[in-house]
């Protein structure tokens, strides 16, 4: 798995607009870049819950939500509007961006429960991860933006 100082692999997706996102066009800003088993289950509803209720917190502390898993595009969209998501949901269907990042359980080839605070330049500054406490993805997130300000 990547760790802190490693360069973000750039991807290209789709979101549930039809608009591609490009992780590197989201340079100059900093990135929490988190990675989910699967939508609609109990978990990964109650983590996307908790983003999408501090999304605006997020973005007020200085960064973008970003959340991956290996869905398909189109379950990622029902359920960003099911849940009335706003921030960007992407289908990694073929595993390109988990593999990249190394967060793919063997055997069961679903995404961990992994989430990546990327730097303004590219760079990986924090990893959080806990499978089963959820809350904990936010929390940490939110400490961690809190305790670590990018300087204006």
């Amino acid at each position: 798995m990547l760790a802190v100082g490693d360069s973000a692999p750039d991807f290209t997706a789709t979101d549930c607009h039809g608009a591609p996102l490009h992780l590197s066009s989201l340079r100059g800003r900093r990135v929490v870049l988190f990675f989910f088993p699967k939508a609609f289950t109990v978990g990964c509803t109650i983590e996307n819950r908790a983003f999408r209720d501090n999304h605006q917190l997020v973005k007020s502390l200085g960064a973008e939500l970003v959340g991956v898993s290996v869905d398909t595009q189109r379950t990622q969209c029902e359920f960003a509007a099911k849940e009335d998501i706003h921030f960007a949901l992407l289908g990694d269907e073929n595993r390109d961006i988990s593999r990249a990042y190394d967060v793919l359980w063997p055997v069961l080839n679903i995404d961990r429960r992994v989430t990546f605070i990327i730097a303004p330049d590219g760079r990986i500054e924090h990893v959080i991860r806990h499978e089963v406490r959820v809350y904990r993805h936010l929390d940490d997130v939110l400490r961690y933006l809190r305790a670590n300000p990018l300087a204006s």
